[in-house]
């Protein structure tokens, strides 16, 4: 059987390896990264970057499972490709007693156990986070920081093509299901298989040419230079998400292509939708809305006064959200499959959810790891 991935993202990459290694001839299709965003025309992906927060509390139970399951396999991972993209730097999330309940339930649900925090233990221990009076935290020590997402995608292509994967650089623009198979269509030329998961994020709907079934929403993130001495200071900050209107989250100092170090913040105080894939490419060539960027340096310096920042920029990230806030994972025909929307949660347990993909192409309940 021939299978085709679509979309070399984080949930298409993770399902080619899981494909690969139960020994199915799968293609892993779709186009590098963008040299230049500003100026390219093509197909956008937020994993383009190097920072997002991985851990295994969540609020909700479905979230915790998923998450436990990819983290456990990042150690593989990183060994069958010999590229790493996980830093154990610990991760926190803080908030009110109701918010707090919320946590616990979800988590002891798949039995993860983080230590918990007082409000004075969560004041006393982490004194560079200045949160709001009566919020206590859970605090994972282990199997919990920040993921390259632009590293794991590397390493899933590696381990895929390890075990027999082919990748082909192209964007896909169009598929043919007919009675022996699909045809793919790419800038490059056509392809026939006999199966196809399609896993291109933001762009599933336009590349289906579907009526839009996932809302797309603009991101914008904010990245806060720190010099070598800073980030030497802050190297016991965890990853933290508390409770706040703009659902925030702050990773620690990370050290980025270029050299510079930056402490990343995201959270948008509104949603903005981006109806189709025009005005998704317009929004990344664009690198960020100004006003998110200026309202996110206002959070930090209040959360951590304290911090030495020496320049602040932004940047574009879109979240893919589907009706029921669960990834997509289903049968689109009978030969085409899908698993996309990560409901801005998909990046730490994206291994999990392209294994889910997997299964589904080869019509089975598991696929061995």
């Amino acid at each position: 059987m021939k299978v085709a991935v679509i979309g070399r993202g984080l949930f298409g990459s993770a399902a080619a390896r899981h494909l690969a290694m139960a020994g199915v001839d799968v293609t892993l299709i779709g186009p590098d990264e963008p040299v230049d965003k500003r100026a390219h025309g093509g197909v956008f992906g937020s994993h383009h970057d190097e920072g997002r927060i991985t851990r295994r509390c969540a609020l909700d139970p479905f979230w915790v499972g998923l998450s436990a399951a990819s983290i456990a396999r990042y150690g593989r991972i990183e060994a069958d490709s010999g590229i790493r993209f996980y830093t154990q730097a610990g991760a926190m999330m803080a908030g009110d007693a109701a918010w707090m309940t919320r946590l616990r339930d979800a988590c002891a649900a798949h039995g993860v156990e983080p230590e918990w925090l007082s409000p004075r233990e969560l004041r006393e221990g982490f004194s560079f986070f200045h949160l709001p009076d009566g919020f206590s935290a859970s605090y994972e020590a282990t199997m919990a920081g920040h993921i390259s997402p632009r590293r794991l995608v590397a390493a899933q292509g590696a381990a895929a093509l390890r075990h027999g994967a082919k990748i082909i650089d192209a964007t896909v623009h169009g598929l043919d299901e007919g009675q022996g198979g699909v045809t793919v269509t790419t800038h490059a030329g056509t392809l026939r298989f006999d199966r196809v998961l399609v896993a291109a994020g933001a762009m599933t709907d336009s590349l289906l040419s579907r009526p839009p079934r996932n809302d797309v929403y603009a991101r914008t993130v904010a990245l806060f230079e720190v010099d070598a001495a800073e980030a030497a200071r802050l190297s016991k900050m965890p990853a933290l998400i508390w409770q706040a209107p703009e659902d925030p989250y702050l990773l620690p100092p990370i050290r980025y292509p270029d050299g510079t170090i930056h402490v990343k913040l995201g959270g948008d105080p509104e949603d903005v939708k981006l109806p189709d894939a025009g005005a998704i490419g317009d929004w990344f060539r664009a690198g960020g809305n100004p006003d998110v960027r200026d309202r996110l340096e206002q959070m930090i310096r209040a959360l951590m006064p304290d911090l030495a920042i020496r320049a602040v920029r932004m940047d574009a990230c879109v979240t893919t959200w589907s009706p029921d806030r669960r990834p997509e994972i289903g049968h689109l025909t009978r030969r085409v499959a899908l698993c996309t929307a990560g409901n801005g949660a998909g990046a730490k347990c994206s291994d999990e959810i392209g294994r889910l993909g997997a299964a589904l192409v080869l019509e089975q309940t598991g696929v061995s790891t």
